[in-house]
C-alpha cells in the first residue's frame, strides 16, 4: 500500500464495534499529522464518514460532496473520531479533502473536546 496522506479518504474496516460505536467497512479521513504518517506509525487517528447524518449532531457533522471514488455525499462524523490500527486501512486513497474541509473537521473536533 502507498503511504497514507493527511486529509486522504481511505476505506477502513471499523468492526468490531461496541455499543454506540460506528462500525463496518466505510470511508475514513486520515487526521494524523503528516510528519507522523511519514514514519508509518502502527496507529492512525481517523474520522469516519457516513452517507447519513443524525440531526442531533448537526453542529459537529461536516457535509462532504461526492468526488473521485467517494461516490456519495458523505458526512464526517466528528463524535466518532478514533485511533485505529494501520492494518484496518484496506484501500488506496479514494478521495482527498481540501485543506479547508480538513481544517473544519479539526475545528469541530476541538469544539467536541472543549478547546
Amino acid at each position: 500500500m502507498t503511504p497514507l496522506i493527511q486529509g486522504g479518504v481511505y476505506l477502513a474496516r471499523l468492526d468490531p464495534a461496541k455499543g454506540a460505536e460506528i462500525g463496518k467497512l466505510r470511508p475514513v479521513v486520515i487526521l494524523t499529522a503528516q510528519t507522523l504518517l511519514d514514519v508509518d506509525p502502527p496507529m492512525v487517528f481517523v474520522c469516519p464518514l457516513s452517507s447519513r447524518s443524525d440531526p442531533t449532531f448537526e453542529a459537529l457533522h461536516l457535509s462532504l460532496p461526492a468526488r473521485d471514488s467517494l461516490q456519495r455525499q458523505s458526512y464526517a462524523l466528528i463524535e466518532h473520531c478514533r485511533a485505529i490500527s494501520r492494518h484496518r486501512i484496506l484501500s488506496e486513497r479514494i478521495a482527498m479533502l481540501t485543506s479547508s474541509e480538513a481544517d473544519q473537521i479539526i475545528h469541530r473536533l476541538q469544539r467536541l473536546v472543549g478547546l
